[in-house]
């Protein structure tokens, strides 16, 4: 174990850790919407079992095909099982229970403090990615351009129950926990990583939802919803995870978890490109602030003379 001498802190993210970061920004931005449309037919727990049971046969599939072997995770077996609780399970089952009561743009502020979280946990649990005022400054900078950026729908959402925005916060907490469990990966390749959590989270979530619901009128979903439920899994879930983890391994778990700022400005950029939808003034200001933000967690413009 390095010690306090030989340790140093991470620099700033490279030019192929912000293009990772972007493109996992844009991909789970579609998240919420595939949600949306999925919880309208199938209950939280329902779509988290179908989330994670679908993604990871398609993971385990890749892995048949390109490799690397599933054995490498065998030595990790019950540490994939605690990054599956904190990254699959209680998040997930947290957020798809609270956009059942709030807006998508008070949820997606509430998942936004989920670097504020990490930063604190980094802080006091590792030793290369401590506490700076650069990167305090650059998360309240992102979570009030998030806060902006949503304007009215933020307002208008206000008012949902306690108890679903706590379910957000939650989750938020509980993503951040789970970045400092997938510290502890090194060496571990991202598609295992990702195989592995994700096989897990499938064997807590069956007997989850076999005791809670039973067998009958699991697959009794319509069309749109099934499609979206693949778009989740096989899109917002397999192939993102992939990126997530090896985003956690070259960046730090900090980093990583800038992409919760990110998620709401692509929502709202990939609607303007590919629906048609209009830009507001107050939109565009707050993804102003949010990438203010971000450079201002980087310190690299700010460190140069």
């Amino acid at each position: 174990m390095a010690t306090a001498a030989t340790v140093t802190a991470r620099g700033p993210m490279v030019l192929k850790d912000w293009g990772q970061l972007l493109l996992l920004g844009a991909i789970w931005g579609g998240s919420f919407f595939f949600a949306r449309i999925a919880v309208s037919e199938l209950a939280p727990l329902v779509l988290v079992l179908f989330r994670v049971a679908i993604a990871a046969a398609a993971l385990q599939l890749y892995l048949g095909w390109r490799g690397p072997s599933f054995r490498l995770a065998f030595p990790h077996a019950g540490l994939f099982f605690l990054l599956a609780l904190a990254n699959n399970v209680v998040p997930f089952s947290l957020i798809f229970a609270g956009q059942t009561e709030l807006g998508a743009g008070l949820a997606s502020v509430l998942n936004s403090t989920t670097p504020f979280w990490t930063l604190i946990l980094a802080n006091a649990l590792t030793s290369d990615e401590k506490l700076s005022w650069n990167k305090l400054a650059g998360i309240a900078l992102g979570i009030a351009g998030t806060a902006v950026m949503i304007g009215p729908g933020l307002l208008a959402g206000l008012g949902g129950p306690v108890w679903a925005k706590f379910a957000l916060i939650g989750a938020s907490l509980s993503y951040a926990v789970a970045l400092m469990i997938a510290r502890r990966f090194k060496g571990v390749p991202s598609p295992i990583v990702a195989t592995g959590q994700l096989t897990a989270s499938t064997v807590i979530m069956i007997p989850v939802v076999l005791i809670a619901y039973g067998p009958a009128g699991l697959f009794s979903a319509s069309p749109p919803v099934w499609a979206a439920v693949l778009a989740l899994a096989l899109l917002s879930t397999a192939f993102a995870y992939i990126l997530y983890f090896n985003l956690v391994a070259s960046a730090g778990a900090t980093n990583a978890s800038l992409v919760t700022l990110i998620v709401p400005a692509s929502a709202m950029l990939l609607g303007f490109l590919f629906l048609g939808e209009r830009l507001e003034l107050f939109e565009m200001g707050g993804m102003a602030l949010i990438a203010f933000g971000l450079v201002t967690i980087d310190g690299r413009l700010f460190g140069r003379r």
